[in-house]
Formats: C-alpha cells, sequence, structure tokens
C-alpha cells in the first residue's frame, strides 16, 4: 500500500514522531482484538463515548504492532523508540484519505452497489460468476460502513483486475466519503426502500444520498419500475451518466417481455432474449436481474449469461454458528474464501472463548491469479498465531505448498485431501470432540457436505439468532446513554431462550459491563464455559451461597433472612474481604426488595461484616414502558433516589445504582444513574413505539413442509376435530408443536405462518410435535419448503399481542430441543 513516510506526506498530521519512516503498510485495524497479524499493520485509536483505543496501545505493542495513527499528543508516546507514531485530528478521516489515495493507483473496472436491499447478495452472485474470468476484490461480508469500506478498498492489489464494492449509509452525509474512496465506473442501485430510515426526511432524501455514489460513474444499472429512481435520474444533474435500465416499461434498456414463474424457477425475456432464473421469490428474481444486466454490460453474451446463472444458487451470506458433534460447535461459512474473509472468520472463531481446541477446514483458493508460496506461509503464520491446534486442508494446491506448513509441526497438525470426496471419505477419523471448528471453502468444492457430517443431527425445526442484529441493538441503547452510564445485560432464562454462551460470548466482546441472571445455575454453568464479566445473580437463594463464592457470582440480597444465611456462609471464608452483592429495593413492585424502613438495619448490618461490599443498589420498575403510569413510576424513581443516597452516606467506597429497563432507558433518561438494565430491547423488541425502528429483528423461528396433501370438503383436521374442509384443500403439515413452545391458542386461524412470502393459517388444533397449515392459496410450493414461524414478516411481537401475551412469553417458551443457530453477518 504505502509507506509510513507516504501516509504522513497526505493525512496532514497535527505532529508525529516516525524512527522507521520506510516501514511499509499493507492493512488497516482499530479493534485491537482484530489484529491478526502484526506485520504492516497500521492501527488507528479510535475514540468514542465508551471507548477509547488509546488504552489498548501498549498492549498492541507488546503483541508487535508498531504503526500507529492517533489523536492523543505524540509526546506522550515517544518512549517507544521502536513505533512509528502519526498524530491527526480525526483518525476515521485519516483511514478514509489513505484508502481514497491507494485507489487512486489502479485503474481497473470498479463496481460499485448501494440500494436499501440486496447489495451484499449482488455483490456476491457478480464475484461468483466473474470468479473465474478475473481475480477480483470485494467488500469481506458486509463490510460496507464508513469504516468498513476503506478497510475493503484498502485490500487493492496490482494482481486484481475487478472490484466489487458495496457501500451502505444510515444518515445524510456519508455517502461523499464513500464514494471518493470506492470512485466505482460501474454503477448498480438495487432498489429503494424503508431500511436505515431513521435519520432520513424522507425517501427522496435518502435516494439522494445514495446516489451521490454514482457522480463519478460512467454507467448505473437500476431498475426503472422504482419510479422513484427512475424520476430521479431523468433530473439535469444525473446528465453525465450512461443510464442502464431495465423493467416493464417499454423505455427500459432491457425490457421485460416475458414472465412467468414454474415451479422451481422463473423464465424471463429480455429484449426477447429468454433466460431462466433459478429462483421464484421476488428479491432474488430482482436481484439476479441486476446481475444478469451487469454481466451483459461487462461484454458477456445471453448465452453465456444463462448458463453462469444456472449455477447460482440461494447463497448464505453469512457466518452460521451451530451445534456439533461432541459438545463441539461449527462456525459454518461455507459460501466464499479469499485472505481477507478468512482473517475475519478467524477472528471470530477466537471469540469463542469457551472452547480450549480449535480446528480449520479449509479448500484452495479459487482465484484467477493463484496463491504464491508465500501467501501459504503468510497463513501458516496465522494459523500459529491465532493458536490452532488442527488444520484440515483440501485441494491440490494447498498439497502442492503443504511443505509451507511443516516448520509449524509443534504448533497444529496438518491433513491435506486432493478433494471433498477424499475428506468425506476419511473424515471420521478426526473425532471432533469439545472443540470449535470453522469450516470455510470456495463454493466449488461444495464444502455444505462436510458442514452437515459435523453439525448435531437435530429435527429441522430451528431458531436462528442474529447476533449482529442483538450487538446493533446493544449500540443503538448504548446511544442514548451518558458515556460514564454501564449496561447490565439481563441474560436469565438461557437469555430469553435464545441461548447462552455462543450469545454472551458476543457481548463480553463487545465490552458488557454486566450480566444478569435469575438464579445461581445459570450463573456457573456460564463460569464452567469461561465467561469472565460480572454476573448479578437477581434470585439469589440462599442454599445456592457456597456456589457463588465459588464461581465469583454477586447475589442481590433482598430481605434480612438471606442477608444472614450470607453472614454465616462467609464464615467459612475468611480469606474472603470483598465479596460483593447488590442491594434491592422495594420502591412500589412489591415483588422483592428492602422497604424504606430496612435502611438504617441494613446499614448497621454491613458495616458489622465488612466481608461484605455492596456493588450495587438497585429496585424494580413496575410499568416503566406505560405513558398513562408515569406519575407512579417517576414516584419510583424519587423513592429509589431518596433511598439509595441515604443507604450510600453510609459507605466510605463506590457505589454503583441502577433502576432503568429497557422501556426507561428511553422513556426516563433523567434517571439514568450508574448502571441500567437492557433486557428485551436487546433482542429487538421494545413496547416504546419511537424506538421500535430503531432496532433489528434478531430471531427467526422456522421450519419445513414435510408432507402435503389434499383434503375433501367436509373432512376434518387435527385433535377433537376443531377445523373442517369448507371445500377441497390442500394442506401441509409442519414439524412443530406446542412441545417446541408454538402455543396451542395459534390453533384454528387464529396463528399463521410465512411461505415463499405468503401467509399461510394454522389449521386445527396445535399437536404437541407438529401442526397443520393451509397451502390452498400459496402456488409452487413443495415438501422441504422453508416455513417461517417467527420473523421479521410474522414478528413476534405482533402475534403475542394476537394472543395476548408478551414477547418474553413467546421467547422463553421456545424448548430447548429446538436447535439454536448463530448468525454473524
Amino acid at each position: 500500500m504505502f509507506t509510513i513516510a507516504d501516509i504522513v506526506s497526505f493525512v496532514k498530521p497535527i505532529a508525529y514522531f516516525t524512527p522507521f519512516p520506510q516501514k511499509w503498510i499493507s492493512a488497516f485495524i482499530f479493534d485491537s482484538r482484530r489484529v491478526i497479524t502484526e506485520k504492516r499493520v497500521l492501527f488507528f485509536a479510535i475514540k468514542s463515548e465508551k471507548n477509547d483505543g488509546h488504552n489498548y496501545i501498549k498492549e498492541l505493542i507488546k503483541r508487535g504492532v508498531r504503526n500507529f495513527i492517533i489523536t492523543e499528543s505524540i509526546q506522550q508516546f515517544q518512549e517507544y523508540k521502536q513505533c512509528n507514531f502519526i498524530q491527526v485530528a480525526d483518525p476515521i478521516a485519516a483511514m478514509q484519505q489513505i484508502a481514497k489515495r491507494h485507489r487512486e493507483k489502479f485503474d481497473i473496472p470498479v463496481i460499485g452497489i448501494t440500494g436499501s436491499n440486496g447489495k451484499t447478495i449482488v455483490k456476491e452472485w457478480l464475484s461468483f460468476l466473474l470468479y473465474d474470468d478475473f481475480h477480483i476484490v470485494k467488500n469481506p461480508n458486509s463490510y460496507n460502513s464508513q469504516l468498513g469500506v476503506p478497510i475493503s478498498v484498502s485490500q487493492m492489489s496490482p494482481a486484481h483486475q475487478l472490484a466489487i464494492f458495496e457501500a451502505g449509509i444510515s444518515q445524510p452525509n456519508e455517502m461523499k466519503k464513500l464514494a471518493e474512496i470506492i470512485q466505482p465506473t460501474i454503477g448498480i442501485i438495487t432498489n429503494i426502500g424503508t431500511a436505515h430510515s431513521q435519520f432520513f426526511k424522507n425517501n427522496k432524501q435518502k435516494l439522494r444520498e445514495k446516489l451521490k455514489l454514482f457522480g463519478k460513474c460512467s454507467k448505473l444499472i437500476y431498475c426503472s419500475d422504482y419510479k422513484e429512481i427512475d424520476n430521479e435520474l431523468a433530473k439535469p444533474s444525473y446528465q453525465q451518466l450512461e443510464k442502464i435500465s431495465w423493467g416493464y416499461a417499454p423505455s427500459a434498456c432491457y425490457t421485460i417481455t416475458h414472465f412467468e414463474k414454474k415451479e422451481y424457477y422463473t423464465n424471463i425475456a429480455l429484449n426477447e432474449q429468454f433466460l431462466e432464473i433459478p429462483f421464484t421469490d421476488n428479491a432474488s428474481i430482482e436481484n439476479a436481474i441486476h446481475v444478469i444486466v451487469t454481466l451483459h454490460t461487462l461484454g458477456y453474451s445471453f448465452t453465456n449469461i444463462n448458463k453462469k446463472i444456472a449455477l447460482l444458487t440461494a447463497m448464505n451470506m453469512r457466518m452460521e454458528l451451530k451445534q456439533a458433534t461432541n459438545h463441539s460447535i461449527l462456525i459454518d461459512d461455507t459460501y466464499s474464501l479469499d485472505i481477507n474473509s478468512l482473517k475475519i472468520a478467524i477472528d471470530f472463531l477466537n471469540s469463542q472463548k469457551h472452547y480450549h481446541k480449535k480446528s480449520i477446514i479449509l479448500s484452495d483458493f479459487r482465484q484467477t491469479a493463484p496463491l504464491t508460496e508465500k501467501n501459504y506461509k503468510e497463513i501458516s503464520q496465522l494459523l500459529v498465531q491465532n493458536k490452532i491446534h488442527r488444520l484440515i486442508a483440501v485441494g491440490k494446491e494447498f498439497k502442492r505448498y503443504k511443505h509451507c506448513f511443516t516448520p509449524f509441526a509443534d504448533s497444529f497438525s496438518t491433513f491435506f485431501y486432493d478433494s471433498t470426496e477424499d475428506l468425506l471419505e476419511d473424515i471420521s477419523k478426526f473425532a471432533f470432540n469439545n472443540e470449535a471448528i470453522l469450516i470455510k471453502g470456495a463454493r466449488s468444492f461444495r464444502f455444505e457436505q462436510i458442514s452437515q457430517y459435523i453439525q448435531s443431527k437435530t429435527h429441522q425445526t430451528v431458531l436462528n439468532v442474529n447476533l449482529s442484529s442483538i450487538i446493533h441493538n446493544l449500540n443503538y441503547y448504548r446511544s442514548l446513554l451518558r458515556p460514564s452510564v454501564k449496561i447490565v445485560a439481563m441474560v436469565k432464562s438461557f437469555s430469553y431462550g435464545l441461548g447462552n454462551a455462543e450469545l454472551i460470548n458476543e457481548l463480553q466482546y463487545h465490552n458488557i459491563d454486566y450480566l444478569a441472571v435469575a438464579y445461581g445455575d445459570e450463573g456457573v454453568k456460564l463460569r464452567q464455559q469461561l465467561i469472565k464479566t460480572p454476573i448479578i445473580v437477581l434470585g439469589a437463594e440462599a442454599h445456592s451461597f457456597e456456589l457463588l463464592i465459588r464461581y465469583q457470582l454477586e447475589p442481590a440480597i433482598f430481605n434480612f433472612h438471606y442477608l444472614s444465611q450470607l453472614e454465616t456462609t462467609l464464615q467459612n471464608y475468611p480469606e474472603i474481604t470483598d465479596f460483593k452483592v447488590h442491594i434491592k429495593l422495594d420502591t412500589g413492585m412489591h415483588r422483592l426488595g428492602f422497604d424504606e424502613n430496612d435502611i438504617s438495619k441494613i446499614c448497621e448490618r454491613l458495616n458489622k461484616h465488612p466481608q461484605i461490599k455492596i456493588a450495587s443498589i438497585f429496585s424494580h420498575l413496575a410499568a416503566a414502558e406505560d405513558p398513562t403510569e408515569d406519575c407512579f413510576t417517576k414516584e419510583q424513581i424519587r423513592q429509589f433516589d431518596e433511598m439509595s443516597s441515604r443507604l450510600i452516606s453510609h459507605f466510605e467506597y463506590p457505589i454503583l445504582r441502577h433502576i432503568l429497563n429497557s422501556a426507561g432507558i428511553s422513556r426516563f433518561p433523567e434517571a439514568q444513574f450508574d448502571m441500567v438494565r437492557l433486557g428485551i430491547g436487546l433482542y429487538g423488541f421494545s413496547f416504546v413505539p419511537s424506538v421500535q425502528p430503531h432496532l433489528l429483528h434478531s430471531v427467526t423461528l422456522k421450519t419445513i413442509i414435510t408432507q402435503i396433501k389434499t383434503i375433501k370438503k367436509g373432512e376434518t383436521v387435527s385433535y377433537n376435530r376443531t377445523y373442517t374442509a369448507p371445500k377441497e384443500m390442500r394442506i401441509g403439515v409442519i414439524p412443530i408443536g406446542y412441545a417446541d413452545g408454538l402455543f396451542r391458542e395459534l390453533s384454528n386461524g387464529v396463528g399463521k405462518v410465512i411461505i415463499n412470502g405468503q401467509p399461510a393459517p394454522i389449521i386445527g388444533k396445535i399437536c404437541m410435535d407438529m401442526c397443520m397449515i393451509d397451502l390452498s392459496k400459496i402456488k409452487n410450493v413443495h415438501i422441504g419448503d422453508e416455513v417461517i414461524v417467527y420473523g421479521e414478516e410474522n414478528r413476534i411481537d405482533t402475534i403475542a399481542a394476537n394472543i395476548k401475551r408478551t414477547p418474553y412469553e413467546l421467547l422463553t417458551a421456545i424448548s430447548r430441543r429446538v436447535p439454536r443457530i448463530y448468525i454473524m453477518e
């Protein structure tokens, strides 16, 4: 990329200390946890309200990082004589400037993609179909933000022949910066919709912001059926663009003259050129046509395009974390493979702290420009640095360069196979056991066969938990808090039914301050899974105090009986001088907690037992989400402030205070105190209407159709014959019932599921392990088709309201026999 001297010359530093100006930089890092390799790395010390990258510089220097962009005074770091430091006003702007300069070194076609939906799929499909013809650089995963784009563009090298970058924005004035970095020669705007609209006045403002990506483009591909896009592009300000439109209108450059959905595919004609798209859902068809028009614009014939399009499948664009055999986990990232995405996947593998053993299964890197011996040595170094204990490699290129891994035989074991079939014949010998397994391969190797072998064999009803969405929600609530305010993540009841260590590892990775569980056994399980974050046990019982002490769990104390039991238990541990507890006060919920007249006695008791230290004082709001109860809520807050202040005044050490729950965080910002408790909001649900649009849905419960049958008019369905067919009709059977957590109140048409984007009512009574659905109005449905029980189109909060339940109840009811699959985008 550049030398340190080059970077100094164009970032306009405030000051710099660069004893090694000729050091070469080839990678950007802004998260100290994501330093996969120390060589040629430039670390950007970014300050946020909650964190400061400068705090990690000393640790990074110990790990071998030598180059830093900082905002604090250069004088603080001149003791590190072996390092380069460049002080700037804005490290993100500096990163963007360096990436822009790097982009200017290349004169290759660059496809820039934006839009409300479909960006990543169009990018990945284009990359997949052009893989054999070009050496391609692209965003890893969904790296399309103000930080993700410069990191992606920084990976361009002289070997690359084509770049494909997506750009995402969430507020005005962001796209201009990304356009200057990407500098696309060909543009694609996929569509315009409601996603990420909260900071825009309307869709028109958002569209104009997105179109800034194409200010210096030569060609722009778009669907003219989106009238907002078509009308905007007709304005004189876009005159310089060659506009390549497609749609039903005769004025489109590529007019759809034929459109017919079949059972498994869709026939279309563009300008009378017939094509077969291997999908029937509207979103995939739209994405595929964007790809078809782009390929034709690049010079491919329709005959060739038809052959290529036939190779497309419904690609999974996300890493999935699944349960595997023998208490292992599988990180399934089989949709693409390049060195950059491998580093990202290894970083996610490293976040699974509760597994000491780590295995990686890799295929050859299928690129136009093959990897060199230097690249394979870099991979071997990656494995050593990240303490991988086993590499299983598939492909002739890996076999050819296996000598690059021989010097590290003491660090990890290696196994090489010519083909996926060869590995499958031999895979049983590995006996994976209590380890984390990353599987990552080029699509042509069909590693999904290996994934299916390794993962636990379970029934096909699964709960997908989107970890990226949960972290988005965490950060949204963080944005509402003062910088000093801490967050307790409520992870009781198996994290509201969503899972334990896999989810909590991600919260821990993102610096959650506290965790809270209901009972001691939940906390013990987390400690056994190597969760280090402080844990409050809200419903701690006296018989579990020994266990809490042993596992460093912090009990909530809410009555004098339990306080006495704790005092007695601690007499057996004279070495403990500061056992932390959390004092609960009752301010009107009248469930657990000390009353106001108990305050003096609490102080007296605790001052007599210096082994016990108060970590926090808290109370519970009864109706924070309900505006009609605001007077009561404000009175609770007043009481809590008064009672907790009295209690704190008797102790000389700092004590945290917290009363706000998810709804309270947004509705009563004046009562943040020192900490807040984030529960249902973390998982994407809010009872506050103004908050819900800012949260991302994190839960999808899905299954498949196991049988389809036709029943005659007058025939009945399920137990007690509560549903009678009004006419001859097709029905489906799906393997989910009340034992899986599907409430029986959803029987007989109250509930519905979603198939191919269309609703299918539940008919008859829900059985223990399955239920029946009405398929009469759904075309092209087959055994094995996916069925969405809860999801974005069938929201769990809406379903709960329909049966007078809450999202809490529906989430926590989902049975443990339903496998959890964790998704990282």
